[in-house]
C-alpha cells in the first residue's frame, strides 16, 4: 500500500489523477472459514478503509480466489460476481 500511495502521489504530481485502486487477492473479500485466515483478512480491514476513506476515489476489491482467473471464461466469472456483488451492497 505505501509504494501505490507513493506512485498516486507522484502521479497527481504529474497532474494525473488516479482512475480507481485495485486491492487484489483479499482475504476479507473472500471471507474465509478457517480461525488463521479469519484472523489474517481481519489484519486486512484497517488497511482496505484507509484506502477506501483517505486515498482512492473508487475502490476495486478482488477475492483472493482459489485459482487464478486465466482466460475469457474465469475473468467473466469473475467480473459477473463482483458485479452481483456491488448490486447487493448498493440494494
Amino acid at each position: 500500500m505505501l509504494e501505490a500511495s507513493a506512485l498516486q502521489d507522484d502521479l497527481r504530481r504529474a497532474q494525473i489523477e488516479p482512475f480507481a485502486w485495485v486491492i487484489n487477492g483479499s482475504l476479507a473479500a473472500a471471507q474465509p472459514r478457517d480461525p488463521v485466515l479469519r484472523a489474517r483478512a481481519a489484519a486486512e480491514i484497517p488497511q482496505i478503509r484507509k484506502v477506501k476513506e483517505l486515498l482512492a476515489l473508487r475502490v476495486a476489491l478482488i477475492p483472493f480466489q482459489a485459482e487464478e482467473p486465466v482466460g475469457v471464461e474465469r475473468l467473466n466469472s469473475l467480473a459477473v460476481g463482483m458485479a452481483e456483488h456491488l448490486a447487493a451492497c448498493v440494494g
